[in-house]
């Protein structure tokens, strides 16, 4: 699905150095490295303020302490994503109210997160599921109207672009009270361990968020309030600083990749391609096929046995999780249990060559010509 070692040897110099260089200085906590590549970053998004964390998960669990949330408060998220987004919500004993998706997009519905708003509501988390921005935009106006936060999950979209109506263009992760995003090897900007980062342009929450990351310290030795141990050390940064320059290049070839796919797939009854939002840039974090002839799980076997890896994000709704189980109305859910059914992602990283992708999409049609 993903081809690290090939990007690596292409910057190899580079990221070795910059690892060297950090043993040989010894400063291996929040040293140099770690604040230039959150100048660096802060640039990149144009956010006032970048706060990196140990992990993508950490730093939805920091963004969420920060807001003083109470237990019990409710918080709007998606039905059809990864576990990680509901999994502080509950670990900091919030409410997780579940809501249904886009069938195009896959991105959480705005209908949706009106329906289920309720006087406890105190937040939202939209992600940015498989590279694009979730409909910024409508989310934002709900949120001005009921007086709620909005925390972006961007583990999936950096470096994405979301243009409003009025035409005006900010980065995803970066329109809303708060966004994170995860440095997990295999993101779009992935390091080679674990890593994450706070997105704010507030002020008085960027001060609190970084008080958090480090035990809940703003002076050495003085706790002023409960907090975590969630720091990106110097390595991971540095390696992300020489990555970092590199992104847009990486998110353009990932487009190459999928345009690829869509040229190949275009027209054919039993494949539908992902939907690219008119309001939103997609980087391709994940190319998701849906298979309309009910035989995706065939064709994932069929792909296995050529060697080819095809990812099914995700087999079952976080509401149906045993850890996250919510009762529900399937009816509400339609798109959520449809997905499930038809998804499939197929590789996708910077470094596929028309050979390669010329392989996987002769398998593709193959397998839905039998």
């Amino acid at each position: 699905m993903v081809d690290l070692q090939s990007q690596y040897y292409k910057i190899k110099n580079e990221v070795d150095n910059a690892v060297s260089n950090v043993m040989d200085s010894a400063a291996f906590i929040n040293g140099p490295e770690v604040k230039s590549f959150q100048n660096e970053l802060e640039s990149y998004l144009d956010v006032k303020h970048v706060i990196p964390c140990g992990n993508g998960t950490d730093a939805l669990q920091i963004a969420l302490m920060a807001l003083d949330l109470k237990e019990g408060d409710e918080v709007i998220t998606a039905d059809f994503t990864f576990a990680a987004t509901v999994e502080v919500i509950h670990l900091l004993k919030l409410k997780s109210v579940l809501v249904d998706v886009d069938y195009n997009t896959f991105t959480i519905s705005a209908d949706a997160i009106k329906k289920a708003i309720t006087p406890k509501t105190k937040a939202i988390i939209p992600v940015h599921i498989f590279g694009q921005c979730a409909n910024m935009e409508e989310i934002l106006k709900i949120a001005e109207e009921h007086h709620l936060y909005v925390i972006e999950d961007n583990a999936q979209a950096i470096g994405a672009e979301f243009t409003f109506s009025d035409g005006t263009v900010k980065k995803a992760g970066t329109m809303s009270t708060v966004g994170t995003t995860s440095f997990f090897p295999s993101k779009n900007l992935g390091c080679y361990g674990d890593g994450g980062a706070i997105f704010t342009n507030n002020d008085e929450l960027a001060h609190r968020l970084r008080g958090i990351v480090n035990h809940g310290m703003y002076e050495r030795y003085y706790h002023d309030e409960v907090g975590v141990n969630s720091r990106l050390d110097s390595i991971q940064a540095a390696i992300l600083r020489k990555k970092l320059p590199h992104l847009d290049n990486y998110n353009e070839s990932r487009g190459k990749a999928a345009d690829y796919y869509d040229e190949a797939f275009a027209g054919h009854e039993h494949l539908l391609t992902p939907k690219r939002a008119d309001y939103s840039s997609h980087v391709f974090h994940q190319y998701t096929l849906r298979i309309l002839n009910g035989k995706r799980n065939e064709l994932q076997k069929y792909l296995t046995e050529k060697d080819i890896p095809a990812m099914i994000y995700y087999p079952v709704a976080l509401r149906k999780q045993k850890a996250y189980y919510q009762e529900s109305n399937d009816a509400d859910f339609a798109n959520t249990d449809r997905l499930l059914n038809e998804v499939i992602s197929l590789p996708m990283h910077t470094e596929l060559d028309e050979e390669q992708l010329k392989f996987i999409t002769d398998a593709v049609l193959e397998f839905m010509a039998k």
